[in-house]
């Protein structure tokens, strides 16, 4: 509802008071014409990424600061590894760890513990032998999981499920973008291999919540 101006007259010149009011008004749709005309950067995954549902957000001091990831910590599948960090390649797809010993970091994500997705990724296998993820399969939900980050804090995860996909239907947005928690998600290859391609076909997603 809006106001009703009152006037002494109905040829009163402008006041002071409606001077102001429409300075103030013109400034106000400058500014909204420069907020949406600013760019938006949004988070870049290796596909297009479908809609999705929030949850409520976490109080901001349940989340960590940034730092990077240096260790991963798996005791059930008695896992100790340093940490690397992947970005994209110029294709729009995320990188892969180089070495099949380290797990990596997405590093254009949220690191562990704050608020959003966190994604590590490693390799299951190589053709000279087993990779750092080849025990991914075997986790179960309520599985720990533990990040050490280069600033000395330390985040603990949950495994809530462990899912396969076909690389041709993967998940982006599940794994990649936030949920409104602060969540981790290791992805390596699984399924069938496919020797024609010297590939595999499908996807491991282990999906964790952190602990506060």
């Amino acid at each position: 509802m809006g106001r009703t101006l009152k006037r002494r007259n109905a040829d009163r010149r402008p006041t002071l008071w409606w001077a102001v009011g429409a300075a103030t008004l013109i400034l106000s749709l400058v500014a909204i014409g420069i907020g949406v005309r600013s760019p938006v950067r949004s988070l870049a995954a290796p596909a297009p990424r479908p809609s999705y549902t929030t949850v409520p957000v976490a109080p901001p001091s349940q989340f960590l600061t940034r730092s990077i990831p240096v260790r991963l910590i798996i005791p059930n599948i008695s896992l100790s590894a340093p940490l690397t960090t992947v970005g994209l390649n110029s294709n729009g797809t995320v990188q892969v760890p180089p070495t099949v010993e380290t797990p990596g970091w997405y590093r254009l994500g949220p690191s562990p513990g704050q608020d959003g997705s966190a994604v590590i990724l490693g390799h299951v296998d190589s053709y000279s032998g087993p990779g750092i993820f080849i025990g991914l399969r075997r986790l179960v939900p309520g599985d720990r999981l533990t990040v050490l980050l280069a600033n000395g804090n330390v985040a603990h995860f949950d495994v809530t499920s462990v899912q396969q996909f076909l690389k041709t239907s993967f998940p982006d947005a599940a794994v990649y973008r936030s949920r409104g928690f602060s969540a981790l998600q290791l992805v390596t290859c699984g399924g069938r291999f496919n020797a024609a391609k010297g590939s595999y076909e499908s996807n491991i997603v282990v999906f964790s919540t952190r602990v506060p």
